[in-house]
């Protein structure tokens, strides 16, 4: 199904059962973002609202509700998308399997962006105010775009399509201190390509033109969140995806994707910034208010029929999800042949992605030795962290798969395995004072903080404990510890308090833990051989519920080299370690932006249409 904009993919997903219509007025004011995220949780449908307040536009979510519907929505493509992308890695696999790769020419065919002088979405005019003003978590600094597509050209190359960069921005649409229909927010990450192109038409004094395009091919939303490979343009993937070649619009203004639904063309102003946020965010906190890039906008356009296709949001899992499932799918086969000896990697959907990064590799080095440290792991571990966005990792474990058994999916495996065999001692690596992702406030500062890379390999070393041991007590003021999986606990622990230390200001709790932990007699000490890791939190119940909880918890507050910690510590050569369990302060700082909670007014709302009853109801 050839998709050009947002009505063709409603009609499809209408035709083969997988959507919703509600007609009844729906506020886009948080309303249809809770009525967004209760559907996708609960496995729904597409949803198309054709009576927005305040807006002529109808709206469509959970386009990519399913893993299963994503596939659905590009069933004619997506098995030629791996062909091309395996054969752009290793073109001697042509002539090893010429029948697999026999309709590769042919899709590479429709690869390539052709320029056009008009299309589809300049067929009407209207104003940034008169656009959906979609609102998604109650502090959030105004209305957002959460489906765009960020069209930016080089400035030393501006007719060259294939160095147009595409890519999925954070656009502000109104609130804070933006003049209104002239003005909205670019809010971009750490290690994005649209950071090049701002960067080149900073040194050449010059405004960077932008265009923000919305709905369209599917294929187009895919791509811009898609982290391909090197020398892959976006467009070209987009075209594969989408069965056809991209149309642009080449003009007085960046490229314009011929057939989105709508688009908002401007220029970022090269001198000014404006404070953009807060912002419901994925790793399930508001990222908060910062300087970012003013954009100045020349015209809005939409098409005839157009539907503004949004998403939601927030802890996962949302719907961007399904599209983190979908660029598994196909970039898994890819990692082998992009970073050597490294069989699979897995940014953790339930961690915020970007705070832990597993990955499987392997060892070579030496095979005539019998050893059981880690070695070209960490030479891997390196390379994953300095390859695109892999690099904003924040945690990543690593650990080879001799037996071909280990399934980087499935995390509790994973961590089993690891923990089985790491030494602390040895295992942990530290990178500090670096960058991680801009979403992250636990770090030091924006885009400030540390990373840690724990590896292991070889055979396993111990049985992991499954039970807290009966006769060993924590000291006060710790308690409650529960079971997240073998191996790991979650303790309850003293809220944290403003400067780290402890009341009577000698050391940080985490270290006093530590250090009366590491008092403990050989017995006390035996009865914890199983005992990996403890995580301090605020609740341990709500930690230990389910992994989940506890990855997300976990992983989003902590910063490894100030809140990790562990029993009977050594510094060899400024190499950092313990003896006994590790210890990850994961509780909320003075620092950490505040989580999402939904606005109650709205919750009960949606509350009293699911009792009305309806085609929505089930889902709510």
């Amino acid at each position: 199904m050839k998709h050009r904009s947002t009505q063709d993919v409603v009609e499809d997903l209408r035709q083969d059962g997988r959507l919703i219509e509600v007609t009844d007025p729906v506020d886009p004011d948080l309303e249809m973002a809770e009525i967004q995220r209760r559907v996708y949780a609960r496995g729904g449908p597409g949803i198309l609202f054709s009576n927005v307040v305040g807006s002529r536009f109808p709206m469509a979510s959970n386009l990519f509700g399913t893993l299963e519907q994503a596939r659905y929505l590009f069933r004619d493509t997506l098995e030629s998308v791996r062909r091309l992308i395996e054969l752009k890695l290793d073109p001697s696999a042509l002539p090893k399997r010429p029948l697999r790769y026999a309709g590769v020419p042919w899709t590479a065919l429709h690869t390539l962006p052709k320029s056009v002088s008009r299309g589809a979405v300049m067929a009407n005019q209207c104003r940034v105010s008169q656009l959906p003003q979609l609102k998604c978590w109650p502090d959030d600094g105004g209305a957002f775009v959460t489906l765009p597509q960020v069209l930016s050209e080089d400035p030393a190359a501006p007719q060259d399509l294939m160095k147009v960069n595409l890519g999925m921005y954070r656009i502000q649409i109104s609130g804070n201190e933006y003049q209104a229909d002239r003005e909205i927010g670019l809010h971009y990450q750490i290690h994005r390509g649209i950071g090049v192109h701002h960067r080149a038409a900073l040194d050449r004094n010059e405004p960077l033109r932008v265009a923000i395009t919305v709905g369209g091919s599917p294929a187009m939303t895919l791509a811009a969140v898609m982290p391909l490979p090197e020398g892959l343009s976006e467009l070209i993937f987009a075209g594969a995806l989408s069965g056809r070649r991209i149309a642009m619009v080449r003009g007085n203004h960046a490229p314009v994707y011929a057939d989105a639904d709508f688009a908002i063309v401007g220029t970022i102003d090269p001198a000014r910034t404006k404070p953009e946020g807060p912002f419901g965010d994925h790793l399930g906190y508001y990222s908060l208010e910062h300087p970012f890039p003013l954009m100045h906008v020349e015209h809005v356009w939409h098409r005839d029929g157009a539907i503004w296709p949004f998403t939601v949001v927030g802890r996962p899992p949302q719907e961007d999800t399904t599209f983190g499932q979908l660029i598994h799918e196909l970039t898994d086969p890819i990692i082998p042949t992009v970073i050597p000896g490294v069989k699979a990697v897995h940014a953790v959907d339930a961690a915020g992605v970007h705070p832990l990064l597993l990955a499987i590799g392997s060892e070579r080095y030496m095979p005539y030795l019998e050893r059981q440290e880690p070695q070209e792991l960490l030479t891997q571990a390196n390379a994953i962290l300095g390859n695109g966005q892999l690099s904003l990792a924040k945690y990543l474990w690593i650990t080879d798969d001799p037996s071909g058994q280990l399934d980087i999916h499935h995390i509790e495996p994973f961590f089993q395995h690891l923990l089985k065999r790491v030494d602390w001692r040895r295992d942990l690596h530290f990178h500090t004072r670096t960058t991680i992702d801009t979403l992250d406030y636990s770090g030091s500062g924006l885009n400030r903080g540390s990373k840690l890379v724990v590896a292991a390999s070889g055979d396993p070393v111990r049985e992991l404990a499954s039970e807290w041991p009966n006769d060993v007590s924590l000291p006060e003021p710790f308690s409650q510890p529960r079971r997240v999986m073998p191996g790991v606990f979650a303790i309850e622990s003293p809220q944290y308090s403003s400067d780290g230390k402890s009341s009577d200001g000698k050391s940080s709790e985490v270290d006093r833990l530590a250090e009366a932990m590491g008092q403990w007699k050989d017995r006390q000490r035996d009865c914890l051989a199983g005992v990996m890791i403890l995580t301090l939190v605020d609740d341990s119940a709500f930690a230990a519920a389910s992994l989940s909880n506890w990855l997300w918890t976990t992983f989003t507050r902590s910063n490894p080299a100030v809140d990790v910690a562990g029993v009977q510590p050594s510094l060899i050569d400024k190499h950092w370690g313990c003896s006994g369990p590790l210890i990850i302060d994961a509780r909320v700082k003075p620092s950490h932006a505040p989580p999402l909670i939904e606005d109650p007014k709205t919750t009960a709302k949606v509350d009293a249409r699911a009792a009305r009853g309806g085609p929505l109801a089930k889902y709510l």
